[in-house]
């Protein structure tokens, strides 16, 4: 399995990925791949953030996007990431496709500058990659979510420290 940024080419691929992907998630809006095309046209995009796992034969089994959004609290903002969606074809799930979308993701993160990401997921498994609840951190999010699914990962040292407030998502994410 290789993982590599995204290109034009493997938009259309990625759409019905994502789709697959989340067809049957109990805890979905089933938007998500609409989610990813609206948020490659933003200003939150960054390229190098958007990548697809290939197996050997070229065919695309999974796909991560990390975007821009901002922690706001006490009249300051911080810049962070947020991790949304992974996505991988429901035949490759469950063979750590996605954990290997996720820990590229964040070195590539790491290496730009970024020094946190946030998500909202699963609780049992983002921990595993270092997440933790994003209320040790005075990090909460503009709406009601069980506290166990809301998580950051500091990608430095003391990448979170001092940094508290409430997630701003962009506008493509909908949420106002």
């Amino acid at each position: 399995m290789t993982i590599r940024k995204e290109e034009e080419k493997d938009h259309e691929k990625v759409f019905y990925l994502v789709e697959e992907a989340f067809r049957d998630m109990e805890h979905s809006d089933h938007q998500e791949q609409v989610l990813v095309e609206k948020l490659r046209l933003s200003s939150a995009f960054i390229p190098e953030l958007s990548l697809v796992a290939e197996d050997g034969n070229g065919e695309i089994a999974g796909h991560i996007l990390f975007t821009k959004i901002i922690i706001e609290g006490d009249g300051e903002s911080f810049q962070s990431l947020a991790l949304a969606p992974v996505s991988v074809k429901p035949e490759f799930q469950n063979q750590g496709i996605g954990g290997k979308l996720i820990v590229q993701g964040h070195h590539i993160a790491k290496e730009l500058g970024y020094e946190s990401v946030i998500l909202i997921g699963h609780e049992n498994y983002y921990p595993r990659f270092g997440y933790k609840k994003t209320s040790n951190f005075g990090i909460s999010f503009p709406f009601d979510i069980p506290e166990e699914n809301g998580m950051a990962l500091e990608l430095v040292k003391d990448g979170l420290k001092d940094k508290k407030g409430v997630v701003k998502y962009p506008q493509e994410f909908g949420i106002d």
